[in-house]
């Protein structure tokens, strides 16, 4: 990426902890961009981060992976509207202006709606060098978009150097569905990134139907690790099948393994480290089955892992991630497990210690490597809750500081 001397770099902001809301992985895509001469809108929401060739030109000008609008000359502005992925909490935003040096856009501002009508619209194929036509403009304007709550005032952008590129903005939402994106006047952005937590009415669910207790879509969310150098736990909790390593949860390999390695009458390897992972569920439960699945993982999986979890108030989980974990007290409820590389494991109630309602679990594995998806089954626990389960999540979710 491009680089500038003499300034200073950007911190990362906490709030990306959170899972991305918009990003093409989960469903997020975009139902109307102004313009896209350059580049389309679609790449705003790429899970990959993005890129630049230097050589790589189309019929319309320079190739950029990200959305860019043609030089501006008639009056308003530039806007899209994006449509999550996974409708939920926003807790802040990354929009990022990679490889935009001499025209990223100047300014910013994001506005929000939660529409609970499915919209019957949305651009397909590749839109470079196309603009609003009139059936789109027409379909638009009924969502009335220029009167969404705005979340992000109009704020200025940086250029898209390395040390630049990412520009945060914190904020608090309630539920939210599509988002509108100004830029003012025009010019380019890279990616953007909704950080958040999915939202869903556990009110409504009968408590006898299993689901995920940690999948992103049901609210699930990673609070804190131990390593993350090839790739985020949170990945673990996205959709589906993982697309490829990059896909996973993957750490270094940690320095104070044995130079020999020996196995122990279980066949598991003799370690004198771990790893973690911690996940708040989207609603507390019981769990029923656990399902922790290594593929592409061939050379680099976990010998051996296993689960434990917890019942945590708001605030015992806000002094937990003031901690870093080191003072919450976790139950086990999966014992030590041997993995195989590029393999599903599916470890059924009949393999799980007994244990009563929890909120929270870590996934320890030893003594590293990588896991491609974490699925935890269970039950909600929806006895006496009389409509406190939204609140309290959204109390947790505006205390941890992560």
């Amino acid at each position: 990426m491009a680089e500038r001397r003499n300034i200073e770099k950007t911190s990362v902001a906490d709030f990306v902890q959170y899972n991305d809301l918009a990003s093409n992985a989960v469903g997020g895509k975009i139902i109307f961009a102004t313009d896209e001469w350059f580049a389309p809108a679609a790449n705003l929401l790429k899970r990959e981060p993005p890129q630049f060739i230097a050589s790589a030109f189309t019929e319309f000008g320079k190739w950029m992976d990200g959305w860019e609008t043609r030089r501006k000359r008639t009056p308003g502005h530039d806007w899209c509207i994006v449509q999550l992925g996974v409708p939920g909490l926003v807790f802040g935003f990354d929009v990022d202006t990679s490889f935009f040096t001499g025209n990223y856009a100047p300014h910013v501002s994001i506005q929000a709606a939660c529409l609970e009508t499915p919209l019957d619209f949305c651009l397909e194929g590749d839109r470079t060098g196309m603009a609003a036509s009139d059936r789109e403009w027409a379909a638009v304007e009924k969502l009335n978009s220029h009167a969404w709550l705005e979340l992000v005032p109009m704020s200025p952008l940086q250029p898209g150097y390395s040390d630049s590129c990412n520009n945060y903005f914190r904020v608090r939402s309630s539920r939210v569905t599509h988002l509108r994106i100004n830029m003012f006047p025009d010019g380019g952005i890279a990616r953007l990134r909704v950080y958040g937590v999915g939202e869903r009415d556990w009110l409504s669910e009968a408590a006898q139907q299993e689901v995920d207790l940690v999948a992103l879509t049901n609210g699930g969310v990673c609070l804190g690790f131990s390593d993350a150098h090839f790739g985020h736990p949170r990945n673990m909790i996205g959709l589906g099948v993982a697309s490829s390593m990059a896909d996973g949860w993957e750490t270094a390999r940690r320095l104070d393994r044995p130079q020999k390695l020996q196995l122990d009458r279980e066949g598991v390897l003799q370690v004198s480290g771990s790893e973690w992972a911690v996940f708040r569920f989207g609603h507390k439960g019981v769990i029923s089955r656990i399902e922790i699945d290594t593929r592409h993982f061939k050379g680099n999986a976990p010998d051996s892992c296993i689960l434990e979890a917890c019942l945590l108030t708001p605030e015992e989980e806000a002094q937990c991630v003031a901690s870093k974990w080191k003072t919450a007290k976790w139950a086990l409820v999966l014992p030590t497990r041997r993995l195989r590389p590029h393999y599903s494991h599916v470890f059924l109630e009949a393999e799980l210690r007994p244990h009563d309602a929890v909120s929270h679990i870590r996934l320890v594995i030893a003594p590293d490597g990588g896991v491609s998806r974490l699925r935890v089954w269970g039950h909600v626990a929806l006895a006496n809750n009389n409509g406190v389960a939204a609140k309290s999540r959204n109390q947790m979710a505006e205390q941890s500081k992560l």
